[in-house]
């Protein structure tokens, strides 16, 4: 077996701090802090995956309202001891060039699109996590026979959890937290935007 390198040892015994992910600069590009513990996008992303985040993107960066931003693989520090990366964030916070990360209370949006090696963590993990971080609305985009349905979730106030909004084929009319509409058949592989 071969030696860790020495910058993925901990800092401290109670593992690392979502600050700590601004002091990385060896590790691998989309590494998450969750639970105290670094998880590394080390899969290969498929064609699927990449398209329909770029398409996401486009749609909710042309419909966006001014004062909005769209982000792509951007963090957000939940807490001290946990920092996702969202495939694609809607927030209310200013363009920043020098940001590194987000607080969940200027994020109105988080919209994970799910991968094989995603899938647990999107589907479980981070559908509570964002809930109890106060995030209001979490899409969790899957392949469905290769076409995009978005499972739409929005916070309960009362509970702190995510309760369905829907389940989405075709297209994705919302007007919380922003009014858009998505053709998501468009964003499918072969098809043009």
């Amino acid at each position: 077996m071969t030696a860790l390198p020495d910058w993925m040892l901990p800092p401290r015994a109670e593992g690392w701090y979502a600050e700590d992910l601004d002091r990385l600069p060896e590790a691998p590009r989309h590494t998450e802090l969750i639970d105290g513990a670094l998880v590394f996008k080390m899969s290969p992303q498929r064609s699927w995956h990449g398209r329909v985040v770029t398409g996401l993107t486009a749609a909710l960066m042309q419909q966006a309202p001014d004062g909005i931003e769209v982000e792509r693989e951007m963090t957000i520090r939940l807490d001290a001891r946990n920092r996702p990366e969202p495939d694609l964030l809607l927030t209310s916070a200013p363009y920043d060039p020098d940001r590194t990360w987000y607080a969940p209370a200027d994020v109105l949006l988080v919209v994970e699109v799910v991968s094989p090696e995603s899938a647990h963590r999107d589907r479980t993990v981070k559908l509570r996590k964002y809930a109890e971080a106060g995030i209001g609305h979490y899409w969790r985009v899957e392949d469905e026979s290769s076409a995009p349905v978005a499972h739409v979730y929005e916070l309960d106030g009362p509970t702190g959890t995510y309760v369905p909004a829907g389940i989405v084929r075709g297209v994705l009319r919302r007007t919380v937290p922003v009014d858009v509409k998505i053709d998501l058949d468009r964003l499918a592989p072969g098809r043009k935007f």
